[in-house]
């Protein structure tokens, strides 16, 4: 068995620093106090830099509509690193708030200026205008179209296959390009909220097309 004395433990040695010479003790100071710096640095080196925590980007709390207006509770801010934020991100979230989105968002995705519709008040649409996504089956004439234009969206009747004019006056918000080459061109238009909700859905069901004032 071997001699305790010939191989002290640890704890043996940290005693004997201890009570042992003022030298030793200020020796076990010092490197204890180096130590604590040492990692102290490490700590400093690896945190980020004051105000490099990303850059400010409003984002969607969940999934919105195309037409929607956004609200508060539809809009957060989260910090992204600079080099990911998209060109046009909005910082605050006061830029978008009651406007119109263009197109429909995930929850998460930025907010960009490209993508937000002015107020349906400042393109002479009526008080209490609702926006209403519409699909236009013919693409050429939504190409025509551009923000600001005024104009009556049209159906055929079931019965007597005579037009059917769904909203008169609308005002136009957006062009989208078209999803496929197959689709027909989203419009975004606003009108009076009673009949927004009966132009959204004739445009889900029926062929949907517009003509200009």
């Amino acid at each position: 068995m071997t001699d305790s004395r010939l191989a002290p433990r640890p704890f043996s040695r940290l005693g004997a620093l201890v009570v042992g010479p003022s030298w030793r003790r200020m020796v076990l100071l010092r490197r204890a106090a180096a130590a604590v710096l040492a990692a102290l640095a490490l700590v400093l080196a690896l945190a980020p830099a004051p105000g490099s925590g990303g850059v400010p980007v409003v984002v969607t709390v969940g999934d919105v509509a195309a037409g929607s207006t956004l609200r508060p509770g539809d809009l957060t801010v989260r910090h992204w690193p600079a080099e990911l934020v998209p060109g046009g991100a909005l910082p605050d979230p006061a830029g978008a708030e009651g406007r119109g989105d263009v197109g429909a968002a995930r929850a998460g995705e930025p907010i960009t200026d490209t993508r937000l519709a002015g107020p349906a008040a400042a393109l002479g649409a009526p008080a209490g205008a609702a926006a209403v996504p519409v699909r236009l089956a013919d693409a050429g004439a939504a190409a025509l179209l551009v923000p600001g234009n005024a104009v009556d969206v049209v159906t055929v009747g079931g019965s007597s296959g005579e037009p059917v004019v769904l909203a008169t006056a609308a005002a136009v918000l957006a062009v989208l390009p078209p999803d496929s080459p197959s689709s027909g061109r989203l419009v975004l238009v606003a009108m009076p909220s009673a009949i927004a909700a009966r132009v959204a859905a004739a445009s889900l069901t029926e062929q949907v097309a517009v003509t200009l004032r």
